[in-house]
């Protein structure tokens, strides 16, 4: 058949025919797959191609980073919303057009800086700090990427630096930028305050019944019940049923001498190291070990201090110098070795020893390997039974007395927190089957895996309900004070907030509420570094200029009142080199982001849209 097809082909009733089928199937809307794209392109900028592989990997970053900030991850619907095609496409298409650029511009980047870009990032680092090809080609597998995917995308990304660099590093920074970032952060202000709170009022009076009924009339909400359900719960797994068992001795014995070859334990050492710097350091540690000093003299000398490697196996060291070292070392004893760009200082601060284990140490272990070999031989049998006890309607607390088991009594809520023996990521469902269950009926058996059910015998059902104010008396007590103090306390704010806008002098309103006036000390826009003018009192006192007055709660709770007295304003020679920096690199950052805009409309951004709903699933979300 197909070489029929193929003899057909090479006709010219064939090729005529085909061309019939290409502009038919133009019809259909895969014109721009056929002549413009392929079929694994989203969109072309500059020649350049936006693969599907591409758009979707960048596409399901955005996604996880919308889910992070968010709490959940969005729907289609949702993504679009947000606009999340289009940061991607354009994001995709700008790094296209400047790679061109590049490109045409003969930039690129050697193999060798390419090979210190992979040793030098800390992702592919393997236990010791040092590159670790094992974890490089897991990282990748991890992301997604094959290496010459992570190769290609390292040299774009150097070749936008290099002439992010080389085009706008010298950009002229603003000296109006400047000048606002120094006033942001240098700006000072002086302020006379006063702190108010309960302390300084008339104490609330007590409140009557009716004061409490109506505060928990409006507040009911606050102080129902939750349903709660009481059951008596039957858990089943293997290890369940082991904990019911006692091994004899000369079992353990029989089973320690069959497996006591593989009882082996494996020395371990716990490892520090300090990478040395400076020759002066290495010198340092030469002669010390020279003179015979210990460890701990030369820290003291040097300033310098340990980090610690863990406690290793010797296979668990991938290098094999720091483990021959390591491993002919004594309890804080230390050796100096080379390492990555100059040598180090290693030391074993404890040592697990190795070596056959004894069957007293054994014991236990052994004991419960053979209970749960025991018991997941019985658990069918026992699932079995206990599924034909419940059938004949048998009490719970019956089936679990028959096999050695115990039941527990609990009040469950629809969280199911209170389930300690099911595992947390279960405990929802065996809640759920709880609340779904009548009381009176044989409720279901919660198949949890293959080796783990839940029963339950649904006893009360508790409705959630209005609790009367009896039962909440006293903290309905402690709410309503608290309220009327606060509404007491800012009553009294207000009352000094209109007597400063009337013009009233800040001291005499100290005076009249028995407060002294403080005047404070110069502060920035991130207070005094205490809790009573700290940062969110700073940031109401930074809100106005001469004169200004307000109020704002403090660390502490209180109300911290506040006239402005003096302003000190920073000049441009105040900027720090960080903020100085900081305006450069977002002056440079704005210009190439500009620039690359240009090239990428300049370039065109040509969609294949059928391939983008496609992968968007929108040509079935309306569906």
């Amino acid at each position: 058949m197909l070489n029929a097809l193929r003899s057909i082909a090479r006709t010219w009733f064939g090729k005529v025919l085909g061309a019939f089928l290409i502009v038919g199937l133009a019809g259909f809307g895969i014109y721009d797959v056929i002549f413009q794209f392929g079929a694994n392109t989203v969109a072309t900028v500059a020649g350049e191609d936006i693969t599907v592989r591409d758009f979707q990997r960048a596409y399901d970053q955005q996604l996880n980073s919308l889910a992070r900030q968010i709490g959940r991850v969005p729907t289609t619907e949702e993504a679009l919303a947000f606009g999340l095609p289009s940061v991607v496409l354009n994001r995709l298409g700008s790094e296209a057009a400047i790679n061109k650029f590049g490109e045409d511009l003969g930039i690129g980047v050697s193999e060798q800086r390419l090979g210190k870009l992979v040793r030098e990032d800390p992702s592919f680092s393997g236990t010791l700090g040092a590159f670790d090809a094992a974890n490089f080609a897991r990282v990748l597998q991890q992301n997604g990427f094959t290496e010459k995917e992570y190769f290609n995308l390292q040299t774009n990304a150097a070749r936008r630096q290099q002439l992010a660099s080389g085009l706008f590093g010298g950009s002229p920074t603003p000296q109006a930028a400047i000048d606002l970032i120094s006033r942001y952060q240098g700006d000072k202000r002086t302020v006379d305050y006063f702190v108010l709170n309960a302390q300084g009022l008339p104490e609330v009076a007590p409140p009557t019944d009716e004061d409490l009924a109506a505060y928990l009339a409006e507040n009911q909400t606050r102080y129902r019940t939750r349903e709660n359900r009481t059951v008596d719960l039957l858990v089943l797994t293997p290890q369940v049923i082991a904990a019911t068992k006692s091994i004899p001795e000369d079992q353990i014995a029989a089973e320690y001498e069959r497996t006591k070859e593989s009882r082996i334990k494996v020395e371990k050492r716990t490892i520090k190291q300090i990478a040395l710097k400076t020759p002066q350091q290495e010198k340092w540690f030469e002669l010390g070990k020279a003179s015979g000093k210990k460890i701990g003299e030369l820290l003291v000398e040097t300033g310098l201090a340990f980090s610690d490697l863990g406690t290793l196996s010797r296979g668990e060291i991938s290098d094999a110098s720091l483990a021959d070292a390591a491993f002919g070392l004594g309890v804080d004893d230390y050796a100096l070795i080379e390492g990555i760009g100059g040598k180090r200082v290693i030391t074993v601060s404890a040592i697990e020893a190795g070596g056959q284990v004894s069957l007293e140490d054994s014991r236990d272990q052994i004991a419960q390997q053979l209970a749960l070999t025991e018991a997941r031989n019985e658990f069918t049998d026992v699932l079995d039974q206990i599924e034909e006890l419940r059938a004949a309607f048998r009490p719970l607390t019956d089936i679990a007395d028959r096999f050695g088991l115990k039941t527990q009594t609990l009040a469950v809520t629809a969280g199911g927190n209170e389930l300690a023996d099911v595992a947390a990521e279960d405990r929802a469902r065996v809640a759920s089957a709880i609340f779904a269950a009548e009381q009176g009926d044989l409720a279901p058996t919660v198949t949890l895996g293959s080796s783990s059910n839940v029963w339950f015998d649904l006893k009360v059902i508790e409705a959630a309900r209005d609790q009367s104010l009896d039962e909440v008396r006293d903290a309905i007590v402690a709410a309503w004070t608290q309220q009327q103090t606060d509404e007491a306390l800012n009553a009294e704010v207000d009352k000094v907030l209109e007597q400063l806008k009337a013009g009233t002098p800040f001291a005499d309103i100290a005076v009249a509420l028995n407060q002294f006036p403080i005047l404070s000390q110069p502060l920035t826009r991130n207070g005094d570094g205490t809790s009573v003018l700290n940062e969110a009192v700073a940031q109401q006192i930074f809100n106005g200029g001469a004169d200004h007055f307000g109020s704002a709660i403090n660390g502490d709770g209180d109300h911290v009142v506040f006239q402005v007295v003096d302003v000190t304003v920073a000049t441009s020679t105040d900027a720090t080199p960080a903020s100085i920096k900081f305006v450069e690199d977002s002056t440079r950052d704005a210009l190439y982001a500009d620039f690359v805009a240009g090239l990428r409309d300049k370039a065109g951004l040509q969609l294949n849209q059928q391939a983008l709903n496609q992968l968007l699933a929108l040509d079935t979300a309306g569906q």
